[in-house]
């Protein structure tokens, strides 16, 4: 499965600090439980890419209407 194959998967997303300093990133769904910590500055860089991949998307879906 890549970034354009669609699924029907359900999953719930949590993001957030964790008591040691960390940044969280929690998937949970069916048969999957999966904690991603993060440094505050790997989390400051995933935060650009998400950004960036949004900007993108927005081009994208403005070339289509």
């Amino acid at each position: 499965m890549g970034i354009n194959s669609e699924s029907e998967i359900a999953a719930n997303l949590q993001i957030g600090p964790t008591d040691q300093g960390m940044v969280r990133i929690y998937v949970e769904g069916d048969g999957v439980d999966l904690p991603l910590d993060f440094d505050p500055d790997e989390a400051e860089e995933i935060a650009e890419e998400i950004r960036a991949a949004a900007a993108q998307a927005r081009k994208i879906n403005s070339k289509k209407r």
